[in-house]
């Protein structure tokens, strides 16, 4: 029987205080998604997102490790009224859904969501994956949305139930494919 590979999002921001310091935590997350044997999803932008898959894009070889999710119709458009990167990503799906749509297909087919640093992209991303009820990681430390976190939940009353948090970004992937892994095998119960 094949190993099951799962989708696993790397949530982050594009711009702004938490990129400069979250660049080297998205490449080591999306590192060891790869090195585990899964894909890296992200919202095929710059900053965190492009860090994220050239990280997956170098450990995975010539293998499609990446799969970036772009909020526009074509390539055309991502890269001429978008103006954002196409060189670091193994796959874009061209969504047509702007940036709103783009991030609920993009949680949507992810098994997991992980946040690192972010803004309110990053924050909507999380509001989803609550509400598909998705597992999270949170990469706590990273700056941004991830130190909001805990408010957010309060605020909505929402319990950590299928988060996680940690610093470490291997032991933050650890964490997230045990919740994957454990959510796979009570749906197959």
């Amino acid at each position: 029987m094949s190993k099951r590979i799962y989708q696993i999002c790397v949530s982050g921001a594009a711009a702004g205080a938490s990129v400069g310091p979250g660049v080297v935590l998205a490449a080591s997350v999306a590192r060891e998604i790869v090195k585990q044997g899964h894909l890296v999803l992200t919202g095929a932008t710059r900053g965190l997102p492009s860090a994220a898959a050239a990280a997956a894009k170098k450990a995975g070889g010539e293998h499609i490790s990446s799969i970036g999710f772009s909020p526009a119709a074509s390539r055309l458009a991502h890269v001429k009224k978008y103006r954002l990167p196409t060189e670091n990503f193994d796959v874009i799906l061209y969504t047509g859904f702007e940036y709103t749509g783009r991030n609920l297909l993009l949680v949507r087919s992810s098994d997991a969501v992980i946040m690192v640093g972010g803004r309110i992209g990053t924050l909507n991303e999380l509001t989803i994956a609550i509400e598909e009820r998705k597992p999270i990681g949170v990469l706590a430390g990273s700056g941004g949305m991830t130190g909001e976190v805990e408010r957010v939940l309060k605020a909505a009353q929402r319990s950590r139930t299928g988060i996680v948090f940690d610093e470490d970004p291997t032991a933050l992937v650890g964490k997230v494919l045990a919740l994957v892994k454990q959510k796979n095998r009570k749906l197959a119960a």
